[in-house]
């Protein structure tokens, strides 16, 4: 399994949007529509197959009849990075390895892009959300498509009261990605080019 992307949740898209760009001082490329589960994103290169996404509800989707993903329907408060994603070319064969609350996979689909991804019943992730979701592509990925401004994980801290427990519980190894005790959280800092930056 390999990093793909971190996920930032908001009240509203414009209002992550403008909360990532005051931020790294950069801008991000409009996304698209994820029908099935009633949301919408804005995308930011981090690199050849790597990105950032800004995600929410989509207010003109009609809502789904079963939980979202990445535990939008519980989001409250400021924008901030909720989720981590990894990238797997068997997804069945990943979700064998992990914690059974890691979901099942779903296929989706937004433009000309195709997926799966493991999603739980109840929209939320082993670990207090700190587990990371799992993808397969099937197709292009969307980072080829991002113009490339710069942008590059750093870091990845993993906060969490079992963060032991959660690194063991993952067959997956990024020096980049640090596993911490402490409240369920997640910082990402990034490399752009007016210095480093961070995402908490």
């Amino acid at each position: 399994m390999l990093f793909d992307h971190i996920a930032i949740a908001a009240p509203d898209l414009a209002t992550g949007t403008g909360w990532v760009e005051e931020q790294l001082g950069l801008s991000l490329q409009p996304g698209g529509q994820h029908a099935h589960f009633g949301t919408h994103n804005a995308l930011m290169s981090l690199g050849p197959a790597e990105y950032l996404e800004v995600i929410t509800i989509d207010p003109d989707a009609p809502p789904p009849a079963y939980p979202r993903w990445f535990d939008l329907d519980r989001f409250q408060g400021k924008p901030r990075v909720t989720n981590w994603i990894l990238r797997s070319d068997d997804i069945d064969q990943a979700l064998g390895q992990v914690d059974p609350g890691a979901g099942q996979p779903v296929d989706l689909a937004r433009g000309a892009y195709r997926w799966r991804m493991a999603v739980p019943a109840t929209g939320i992730l082993p670990f207090d959300n700190m587990h990371p979701a799992l993808i397969t592509w099937d197709g292009p990925h969307p980072a080829a498509a991002l113009p490339d401004i710069g942008a590059r994980l750093l870091q990845l801290d993993v906060s969490h009261p079992d963060a032991d427990a959660l690194r063991e519980s993952l067959p997956f190894q990024d020096d980049r990605v640090s596993f911490v005790a402490g409240p369920a959280g997640l910082r990402a800092r990034i490399q752009t080019p007016h210095g480093t930056r961070e995402l908490g």
